[in-house]
């Protein structure tokens, strides 16, 4: 479940994606936007997580790093990089 300043921010503006540090463990996303440099978005595309991708959360700390899953992988993000991965949860599971 996205915690409840997604929730918040979700109902304000429906249809928009929100950074993945924003998510909580367990949920279902799609990437939406990659919001870095060149070296960052390459560095997400080679690690199995570019834009269209379907992630989960596995594990994550409040303002810290968190690990996701893509496809068979497990991947840890910190903070900073999480923050311009842009998701949007995945409906009907």
């Amino acid at each position: 479940m996205f915690s409840d300043d997604w929730q918040t921010r979700a109902k304000v503006l429906p249809g928009k994606s929100l950074p993945l540090a924003m998510a909580s463990v367990g949920e279902r996303l799609r990437v939406t936007a990659i919001r870095a440099g060149r070296s960052a978005e390459t560095r997400l595309i080679e690690l199995g997580i570019p834009v269209g991708r379907e992630i989960e959360v596995v594990q994550r700390q409040a303002r810290g790093p968190m690990v996701v899953a893509a496809g068979d992988a497990r991947v840890a993000l910190g903070f900073g990089l999480s923050s311009k991965v842009f998701v949007t949860p995945i409906k009907g599971d």
